[in-house]
């Protein structure tokens, strides 16, 4: 017997869901047990051990493929695969290949992309380790019915991967079904199918009758004689024929559909789109730097030199630092909300998330029926009805399913129940759809309880209890009742009626032919309830600007009614047949409009995320089942939950150990918090940079000079970029984080226009100031004009580090994080005491004169009121600084 309820299922990646369940077990369904023995080459008695071996070769071992974590070497090299880190290492390589006397400059480099290479590389390797000890360990086995050497049949215990097409399987309670299967027998057999189809109830399974199904045109997944590989028997017994295995199967045939390249993020794109502007505008600059030199100075080498010392500048080396850095920092602070980050990028498309898709079993819901209304047959509350349903569950000797538990859990009403003693019973079938139960109270009368389906139960009463009065059961009485237990199923409760019956005791057996001239007494009425955290955690996200959509395989009804509670808007609902025939442009101007989607299938839910896609969102899915992981897949930010099934939980990127939907909204905020960190950054270094290139442009003109040397360019740079490493630890100011942020590389090079060139007026006073009034005027006092640039350059792109951080006023309405502050202080503090120390006279910088500094006070004060200044033109006039 299988002790395991979770499938083993392999990492899945890829583009649709199959759209069907594979025919062979369709075709099976819709033939005789005789027919499909005969086909598949096995009897009732089992296979013998050639057979098995020959199916074995045949067919493989029954189980899912699935993509283990590649080998720690190729994640490392994976590190590497950053057009920023490929462009630093060619410029290291070029710069050692022509000047190999200093290496100052590769090693740099080197350490820069070591460190970025190294961070990276460790959060992935111990975010794939930690997803993969998420899965269970335990060893499957099934219950199979196989010939021995001598011919003789016996029951055994193998795994579950040793399991072929033809094997005889027998199904209990609490059992995973191990594949395909046809049943050939069963009693009393309720199977959760929750994982496929969403459906929070187990649906009723039972051996098909010869031409039964022959007219079934539906959803193969509701055949009854089926049981598909993953679903769980909640109830009763089985025997059945295996139809199908590993990749043959239905879940089978979902992982292998999903294999392929993983789609790309809207993080992919965004960091893709800004790399390539940068690199543009520095492809673009450097051979203009390169050529004013050569052709002003005359010496086509030193130019080339200071022109590769430019591309380092302007090169953000540290964007894939600090980008890892920031989603590092972003996941470790999801860790301890007992969240496994998988994919690092994820954190970012969560601060991205405009719209989440949920499923609902499990997510919304708390999986877990409960009784949600009594009621008599007017529909109002009815505690009699309530107590004959807990008789009936409390004194069944079967194993209870969920809603007789849901029953006994409502309200203890075990004191009522001692008064009784069980005299007989008549258990479930699938053609009565009910069940009964006799008891006996010592007063000489025999209690006949019945609760079954609707129809069902009414075809058997013949009066109906209105408060103390008992009338006739007339067909307009069964109107009546079937009117309002129809409009408790359209706020999606499942209804059962109860019925009595009293007569005098007596010493024969009970049957089915007592369950007649009974009493409609009430109805209960069960539903899978909302999380208490659902309503709080949508509220929340609608606040922060966060869409919520509903795509569940589960009735439109029950969807309905969850959503209502947990206070979605369900004005517009489509169930996924009415999506099947849409072509994209129909059904993205239906997924734009509405909230609620029902019974889809894998394909389809897929289907709306993309369809969200194209419509410009970037989208979160959030759910547990096999049925959603292609959904998973395919959105930007896939999430998942530990209990959730394997194929589920390796196609999201992010795994919450815990169903606190709360966290979603925690993971949003730190997405943007991480995204704004990343974006102080790039818009800092793309500002700064277009402003000293324009300097640069400026001093090349007219200087008989460079204006810096290549290395004092390259030291300047590394103290910069060191002043960045605090970046991931900064605090974002509220309004920020009050709805998603994308990616925009316009924004970026419209940000670096109109901002950068504010640094160059002041890079220009100060050359004027160290030509004019200091005497730096000619080659022979050119440390002392490096050197005065030099500190003039490093303090302003230290202090706009404070001036791009907040749209507010710096220092006075929003104040940076405390590792900010300290490390920017201490980096002017160094930057202003090099001249003065023995590295400054090695890289060719002299001491600057006290007045220097009373003319640099004043020119960085006025570069941050300027810099305040252009700040609230450029936020009034585009409406957006960061």
């Amino acid at each position: 017997m299988n002790k395991n309820s979770n499938p083993s299922a392999g990492k899945v990646a890829g583009k649709v869901a199959p759209k069907s369940v594979p025919m062979v077990v369709v075709q099976q369904a819709l033939r005789d047990a005789a027919a499909v023995l005969a086909t598949l080459e096995s009897t009732p008695q089992g296979l013998d051990e050639i057979q098995i071996g020959a199916r074995l070769h045949r067919d493989g071992p029954n189980e899912v493929s699935r993509e283990k974590p590649p080998h720690w070497s190729l994640q490392l090299l994976r590190a590497f695969k950053n057009p920023f880190i490929v462009v630093l290492l060619v410029l290291a390589g070029v710069q050692l290949f022509t000047d190999r006397s200093d290496l100052t400059g590769p090693v740099i480099i080197a350490v820069m992309v070591g460190i970025s290479v190294v961070l990276s590389f460790t959060q992935e390797f111990r975010s794939s380790r930690a997803a993969e000890k998420l899965k269970a360990m335990v060893r499957n086995t099934a219950t199979v019915t196989r010939r021995a050497s001598d011919g003789h049949s016996e029951q055994i215990e193998v795994p579950v991967v040793e399991l072929v097409v033809g094997d005889i399987v027998h199904l209990g309670a609490g059992d995973m079904v191990p594949a395909d299967l046809r049943l050939l027998s069963a009693k009393d057999l309720f199977i959760s199918q929750a994982i496929l189809t969403g459906e929070s109830l187990p649906v009723e399974k039972s051996a098909p009758v010869a031409g039964a199904e022959a007219g079934i045109r539906g959803d193969p997944l509701e055949l009854p004689g089926i049981c598909y590989m993953g679903t769980n028997v909640v109830s009763g017994s089985a025997v059945a024929v295996v139809l199908a295995t590993g990749a043959r199967s239905y879940l089978g045939s979902l992982a292998h559909s999903m294999s392929g390249q993983r789609v790309q993020t809207s993080f992919d794109r965004g960091i893709r789109s800004v790399s390539w502007l940068l690199i543009r505008f520095m492809a673009v600059m450097v051979p203009v730097v390169f050529l004013i030199n050569g052709l002003d100075k005359h010496n086509w080498t030193e130019a080339f030199l200071f022109a590769l010392s430019i591309a380092v500048g302007l090169t953000p080396e540290m964007l894939p630092l600090i980008v890892t850095a920031n989603l590092s920092k972003g996941a470790l602070a999801m860790s301890r909300r007992k969240v496994v980050v998988k994919r690092l990028n994820a954190i970012q498309n969560f601060g991205a998330m405009d719209v989440l898709c949920t499923d609902k079993t499990g997510t919304l819901t708390l999986d877990r029926i409960v009784l949600e209304r009594h009621l008599d047959l007017d529909g109002e509350e009815s505690d009699e009805a309530l107590e004959y349903g807990y008789l009936n569950s409390r004194f069944q000797t079967g194993l209870k399913n969920l809603m007789d538990k849901a029953v006994l859990a409502h309200r203890d009403l075990e004191a009522a129940a001692m008064r009784y003693r069980v005299v007989d019973e008549i258990p479930f079938d699938f053609q009565r759809r009910r069940m009964s139960v006799v008891v006996a109270d010592g007063g000489g009368e025999h209690l006949l309880i019945c609760k079954g389906a609707v129809e069902e139960m009414l075809s058997i009463c013949a009066f109906a209890q209105t408060g103390d009065v008992i009338e006739p059961m007339t067909d307009a009485r069964r109107r009546e009742i079937k009117a309002m237990t129809h409009g408790l199923n359209e706020d999606g409760l499942r209804v059962l009626v109860v019925a009595v019956r009293r007569q005098p005791a007596h010493a024969h057996a009970y049957g089915v032919a007592d369950e007649d001239g009974l009493i409609a007494v009430g109805c209960l009425a069960f539903l899978d309830p909302p999380k208490d955290s659902a309503a709080t955690a949508i509220r929340a996200l609608h606040q922060h600007g966060v869409q919520v959509k509903v795509v569940t395989g589960d009735n439109e009804a029950v969807t309905r009614k969850i959503c209502r509670e947990v206070g979605l808007d369900v004005a517009e609902s489509v169930q996924g047949r009415d999506i099947e025939a849409l072509d994209d442009v129909a059904l993205d101007a239906l997924v734009a409009r509405v909230t609620v989607f029902a019974k889809m299938s894998p394909l389809q839910k897929a289907r709306v995320v993309r369809s969200l896609q194209r419509l410009g969102h970037t989208v979160g899915f959030l759910g547990d089942g096999i049925n959603d992981a292609p959904a998973l897949h395919d959105a930007d930010v896939g999430i998942s939950v530990d209990s959730a099934t394997d194929i589920a939980k390796e196609s999201a990127d992010i795994i919450l150990l815990e169903k606190n939907l709360m966290v979603l909204e925690e993971g949003v905020l730190e997405g943007r918090v991480t995204f704004g960190n990343i974006m102080k950054y790039i818009k800092m270094t793309a500002s700064s940079n277009f402003g000293n290139v324009f300097s640069v442009l400026v001093a090349s003109a007219f200087l008989p000079f460079l204006p810096m040397l290549p290395l004092q360019i390259l030291v300047q740079n590394l103290l910069y970029d060191i002043s960045q490493l605090s970046i991931p630890f900064d605090r974002m100011d509220e309004e920020y984080l009050s709805r998603p942020r994308k990616w925009d590389a316009g924004d970026i090079g419209r940000f670096m226009v109109w901002i950068g060139p504010v640094s160059s007026i002041f890079d220009i006073t100060t050359f004027w100031l160290m030509w004019h009034y200091f005497g730096a005027n000619s080659p022979a006092h050119q440390s002392l004009f490096q050197s005065g640039w030099f500190i003039e350059g490093l303090l302003s792109q230290t202090l706009i580090v404070h001036m791009i951080r907040t749209r507010r006023i710096p220092f006075l309405q929003s104040v940076a994080s405390a590792p900010v502050l300290g490390l920017t202080v201490a980096i002017i503090v160094v930057g202003m005491l090099i001249p003065f120390s023995a590295i400054g006279a090695k890289i060719g910088m002299s001491p600057l004169p006290p007045m220097y500094f009373a003319w640099l006070a004043l020119t960085l004060v006025s570069y941050c009121v300027l810099t305040q200044l252009m700040k609230l033109i450029y936020i009034r006039r585009y409406g957006r600084w960061l």
